[in-house]
């Protein structure tokens, strides 16, 4: 036994601990900054809450309005599920200091599991290509939004190069390791009963090296492949891509009421009944006056900021959107984007500081503006397009409530037909008096 072969295992262990640290540790952060949002009690229904998991997270129902992109993305998911499931061996491996340690367990199902595994890496690899096509090639509005400038548009061909790269690692992995065992090399020797089909049409391509440089380059693959994935697992909570592991909770908390239905709030009521009648307010005249609506994250609940930490990006709400389409400031998926933007600030500040001081910022007016909110339609658009259920409208309720509850920042137009209602108990300016004629048909 050489002295590598008793490091070896020793260092991955200790690369394996500090990868499942560091991911735990950002995890942990997410969950905490979550959890600054408002209690919201969503339960009740949950055959409905596991439909929803199983066609919408798992089976991407609404991506099959478009069944091209959504196969293709659906071939991305499995290989980012499924051929991982090979790290498990790849982990037994490395803290072992084996080599394919499942051989002798699997026998002749070895071979058919690998097999499956490359060819789907081989369609991760085309899918992963297609996608780079179109975010270069053609001319896609969502994909080309000025939402996506900088760090966004980054994030995604980080991702898919990191795909490619990883489904290649694989695949030459593989190669060299069959190549050497057909070559009966004592370390790799295995008694694998069957072939690797794709990974063995590489064997043209190092037929030619030495038993020595095929060895290292084994080991080197294998080394970057597994910290190929532990990197990707890190930088999967700082991406869009996070949404690959939240869309199931937030599947599961999606609102099953009526997508038109709008909340109210108790304590608007309250306060009327209180202004109407006196003698119902506290007599120490304490009356706890909530802020109404939301100015920063803080005010939104808990499902609005799961919300902000699962959205894919891809912009569907967007395209979908009237007020979007017709050259108006507001996109559903800038409303999300600038959300988690913030909360991402606060989560920092809370972190930082073990509590929240005001920094004299907030998520209305510094992330999002008021021309935004103004122009929302309240058609529920954005909510029916988003694969994973999100509700961009929701958050854009609460500060437009915001807005005209505690600021009375409002356009004429909205002014005046407050002024109705509060007055005349419609939206026109006419006598409540002669409702009777004014309501017949003409």
């Amino acid at each position: 036994m050489t002295i590598l072969s008793l490091v070896e295992p020793l260092l991955f262990t200790a690369l394996t601990i500090l990868a499942v640290s560091l991911v735990a540790k950002r995890g942990k952060l997410i969950l905490k900054t979550i959890k600054l949002g408002r209690n919201e009690k969503l339960n009740g229904q949950k055959i409905e809450r596991w439909k929803n998991v199983l066609l919408l997270a798992l089976g991407q129902r609404k991506m099959f309005r478009k069944p091209g992109v959504a196969l293709l993305h659906l071939i991305v998911y499995a290989g980012f599920i499924i051929i991982n499931i090979e790290i498990i061996e790849i982990i037994l491996d490395g803290i072992l200091g084996q080599h394919r340690l499942f051989v002798p367990v699997l026998g002749s199902v070895y071979p058919i599991l690998i097999n499956a595994f490359e060819s789907l890496a081989v369609l991760v690899l085309l899918a992963c290509l297609v996608f780079i096509i179109r975010r270069n090639l053609r001319a896609i509005t969502r994909l080309q939004s000025t939402d996506l400038d900088g760090w966004p548009r980054k994030d995604a061909f980080i991702i898919l190069g990191a795909e490619l790269l990883l489904m290649s690692l694989f695949l030459v992995m593989n190669a060299s390791d069959t190549l050497l065992q057909e070559r009966g090399q004592l370390a790799y020797s295995q008694h694998i009963t069957g072939n690797f089909w794709i990974s063995s049409m590489l064997h043209p391509l190092f037929s030619t090296w030495s038993n020595e440089a095929l060895s290292v380059l084994e080991r080197t693959t294998w080394w970057f492949h597994i910290v190929g994935i532990y990197a990707f697992l890190n930088y999967l909570p700082y991406s869009k891509h996070l949404h690959i592991i939240l869309a199931f909770p937030n599947a599961y908390f999606a609102k099953l009421e009526p997508s038109g239905k709008m909340e109210n709030m108790p304590a608007i009521q309250q306060e009327v009944i209180y202004a109407m009648q006196p003698e119902l307010a506290p007599p120490d005249g304490n009356i706890h006056a909530p802020r109404f609506g939301a100015r920063d994250v803080m005010d939104l609940s808990w499902k609005n900021l799961l919300d902000a930490y699962s959205c894919t990006e891809c912009g569907r709400c967007s395209s979908a959107c009237p007020a979007n389409q017709t050259g108006k400031l507001l996109s559903p998926r800038k409303i999300m984007m600038a959300t988690r933007d913030r909360l991402e600030e606060v989560g920092r500040a809370v972190a930082a500081n073990r509590t929240w001081q005001d920094d004299g910022r907030s998520l209305l007016h510094d992330f999002i503006c008021v021309e935004e909110i103004n122009a929302c339609t309240t058609c529920n658009a954005c909510v029916q397009e988003c694969p994973i259920s999100l509700n961009p409208l929701d958050i854009i309720l609460q500060l437009r409530r915001n807005l005209v509850m505690e600021e009375s920042n409002t356009p004429a137009e909205w002014a005046t037909l407050f002024g109705n209602i509060e007055n005349n108990f419609a939206p026109w300016k006419f006598n409540p008096e002669d409702r009777e004629k004014w309501i017949q048909p003409t």
